[in-house]
């Protein structure tokens, strides 16, 4: 999503908060705590979930094994439910010509670097460079490249954008900004 006009343009980042990280969320969640409901069944010799006889695992190995399985997979579901919550990852891309400044902000972790905001000069940015890898993992990422400074990339690394797409992408910010584009 993204907003312009003649002087602006701001482009809108898409944090942690997609369907599929929601998805993968609720998932993981279930199936840990069906991995820790089947392994505290063994222990006690009772039926905890009603679909699985508990008489048939054994509490050492399998029931601990399943166990210390239901207790990993609910950290990291924690942890997945953490980065939904605080957005990480959100935030945007600030172009004004008007004012010949760049700004970029995002959402990280909660601590001392929660807000990541990196600001430039638009007479600083020598191209807009898009890099292609195809193949089985395909890979498409627009970068800006700051004099100084190295590429800073713009669009999220698992954001699934065409070929088309991102070059078109890259060609309307780069004319906005009236620098080269590098494809690389």
């Amino acid at each position: 999503m993204s907003w312009r006009s003649e002087s602006i343009w701001i482009e809108f980042i898409t944090g942690s908060r997609k369907t599929s990280n929601f998805c993968w969320a609720f998932i993981l969640f279930l199936g840990s705590l069906g991995f820790l409901l089947v392994g505290t069944s063994s222990y006690l010799g009772r039926n905890l979930i009603s679909l699985f006889p508990s008489q048939q695992i054994i509490f050492f190995p399998q029931g601990i094994v399943m166990s210390f399985y239901g207790i990993a997979g609910l950290f990291i579901s924690c942890y997945l439910w953490c980065t939904i919550l605080w957005n990480v990852g959100s935030g945007y891309d600030l172009f004004d010509r008007k004012e010949g400044i760049v700004r970029i902000f995002r959402w990280g972790f909660p601590g001392k670097s929660r807000r990541i905001f990196l600001r430039f000069l638009m007479k600083d940015i020598q191209s807009i460079r898009i890099e292609v890898k195809e193949g089985v993992y395909a890979r498409r990422v627009l970068y800006m490249e700051i004099r100084g400074q190295g590429d800073i990339p713009l669009i999220r690394t698992d954001e699934n954008l065409t070929r088309r797409e991102i070059e078109q992408k890259a060609a309307e910010l780069a004319y906005f900004l009236r620098v080269p584009i590098e494809v690389f």
